[in-house]
């Protein structure tokens, strides 16, 4: 009587960007400085550029809108501010080490959003209380 083992070696598993350590402290720090980068940005009113959507034309940095060319359209723009400061410090935070960047608190990713919304709130309420 003879038995015969076979041994399967399986593949290791592919490494998920998700598990990351270095991954998780950039979406961290991302989604931490996002909302607060986003109010400060709309607050001092800085756009990385200004579209006009009734002539589709885009300039870079804030531009008032035009008489006869219709409204200018900031939120594209202070969202494209927005992206690119948070993922510079996601980035810079990825650089950290793990001792510091570990200390992060993670209730921060939903605490300052949250807080966040009552000042955007406000800020758009010229926009339905304005006859």
């Amino acid at each position: 009587m003879s038995t015969t083992t076979t041994t399967s070696r399986t593949a290791p598993a592919p490494s998920s960007l998700a598990a990351s350590a270095k991954f998780k402290t950039f979406a961290t720090a991302f989604s931490i400085s996002g909302p607060v980068i986003y109010c400060v940005i709309q607050f001092f009113n800085w756009p990385l550029f200004t579209f006009h959507p009734a002539t589709d034309r885009l300039v870079w940095g804030y531009e008032a809108a035009r008489s006869g060319e219709g409204p200018n359209m900031l939120w594209y723009g202070w969202t494209a501010t927005t992206i690119l400061i948070a993922a510079a410090l996601g980035i810079i935070a990825m650089m950290l080490p793990e001792r510091i960047s570990g200390k992060i608190p993670l209730a921060l990713v939903w605490i300052f959003p949250i807080l966040a919304i009552p000042y955007v709130i406000y800020s758009l309420m010229p926009w339905w209380t304005h006859p």
